[in-house]
């Protein structure tokens, strides 16, 4: 048992010796698997190029989801901009059933002025772009194969957050399923060329408009995002000790939360966001606490001499999941909160740790110890089925999109730290490289 917890410190202590410069998708799986989708290039109507590609952002979006695949542009056979355009026969020759297309202009306030529109290609030949109904008792012009239409006026600098929520009003209305463009991650870098080579950054989900958030002479790690994404719970040894501290990424703000003797980890926020659950061991072994955040009040959650770590809420805010190694070996344990009578979840692999639940709380998502190394994997609560999601040789620190569709993750790649995204079926798997360095303990926030 020791020797385990010697690796797990280890482990987290190395999180924060990682550097990052911009993200880069590389896929290197499930491409092909996935749905062909037309995002044609927006047409626009103003001086110069247009300040950011809507539909490269959307392409790029939809293309990391997993489930679909933008047709390149050099293969599109035409750039139409709105349905009325649209040969349909010619992109279903190519096995697109759907086409994003619009239209951007600037407008004399200085704004940007979007329109654009879903189709159902299949339907809209079937119809030849058009069919007829009644309305009132009079035979009128429907368009049943044009899924929606939407416009907005957007700053520039709102620009790429707005092709985020297109791909997200894409992905809803083609999946059923919320889409998860808007968001953000954390992650925890080291620059071994910097003054303060620990640092705790912010980005876009894809990795685009990257802001530091804090920076320290000493290691950084575990950030966790409150449920309105308005603040981060981390662990920092800047005072010669781990303790807990919640900022506040847009004031600035931040308040030490636990600084108890040896050790403060793993905070995490209730799904209310008004409670934080932490690793100490003031009592010796690794217990899990709940520290009521405006009445400071702490609660014991878990007992006895075995080392219980890694707490992870369940959706539900009435039980939790956490890692133990009351069994032997690090295995993955719910606690009820109301009464603590717990169950052991995980039986397969001879360690299993760190783990999460998909927001409906069908799956847990954790990092599976076999003969092949540390892989994220993924087991059906109600069946018991696990399915490997991964393969590299040493995964760690899945973190779970909010609507539970893919895992970011940090794995090893040619001896290097890099973050990876993988769907929720295992099928569709990207990589992440940074190109100065190495990322690791990466958070996904909420919906924005």
């Amino acid at each position: 048992m020791k020797r385990w917890i010697m690796g797990l410190c280890i482990a987290l202590l190395s999180f924060s010796q990682i550097a990052q410069a911009e993200l880069e998708l590389v896929i290197t799986e499930g491409i092909d698997s996935a749905r062909p989708i037309g995002v044609v290039p927006f047409q626009w109507e103003g001086e110069g190029k247009m300040p950011t590609d809507l539909s490269a952002v959307i392409a790029s979006d939809l293309r990391r989801s997993g489930k679909f695949s933008p047709v390149a542009t050099s293969k599109m056979p035409q750039t139409p901009y709105s349905d009325e355009e649209i040969d349909y026969n010619a992109w279903t020759a190519l096995g697109v059933d759907a086409l994003v297309t619009g239209k951007v202009k600037l407008n004399a306030e200085g704004k940007y002025e979007i329109k654009f529109q879903l189709v159902d290609v299949v339907r809209g030949q079937l119809t030849s772009g058009e069919s007829r109904g009644l309305d009132n008792g009079k035979l009128v012009l429907t368009k049943d194969h044009v899924l929606f239409t939407r416009a907005a006026v957007v700053k520039e600098s709102n620009l790429r957050m707005y092709a985020h929520a297109m791909s997200d009003y894409v992905y809803e209305a083609l999946t059923g399923e919320k889409g998860a463009f808007m968001t953000r991650i954390a992650y925890v870098v080291i620059d071994d060329k910097a003054k303060y080579k620990y640092q705790l950054r912010v980005a876009d989900y894809d990795g685009y408009n990257e802001q530091l958030a804090l920076k320290s002479k000493q290691p950084l790690m575990s950030p966790s995002w409150s449920p309105d994404g308005s603040k981060l719970a981390y662990v920092s040894f800047e005072n010669k000790q781990a303790q807990i501290f919640v900022m506040d990424i847009y004031k600035g703000s931040r308040e030490m939360v636990a600084s108890f003797p040896r050790h403060n980890g793993s905070p995490r926020f209730s799904p209310d966001g008004k409670k934080l659950a932490m690793v100490l061991s003031k009592s010796g072994s690794l217990q899990i606490y709940i520290l009521d955040l405006e009445t400071k009040k702490m609660t014991q959650v878990t007992r006895g001499r075995a080392n219980n770590t890694e707490a992870f809420w369940d959706p539900n805010g009435q039980s939790m999941i956490f890692t133990s190694d009351r069994g032997g070996k690090p295995q993955i344990y719910r606690v009820n909160l109301a009464d603590g009578s717990t169950e052991r979840l995980t039986w397969q692999g001879s360690q299993n740790l760190g783990g999460q639940l998909t927001p409906d709380g069908r799956f847990l998502v954790m990092v599976h110890r076999s003969d092949s190394g540390y892989n994220i994997a993924k087991q059906d609560l109600k069946t018991g089925a696990l399915q490997i999601l991964t393969k590299t040789f040493l995964d760690e620190s899945p973190s779970i999109a909010p609507n539970g569709g893919m895992v970011i993750y940090s794995s090893v790649n040619d001896k290097s730290n890099e973050l990876s995204l993988v769907s929720i079926d295992g099928r569709f798997k990207a990589r992440l490289p940074a190109t100065n360095g190495r990322v690791r303990a990466p958070s996904w926030g909420p919906f924005l």
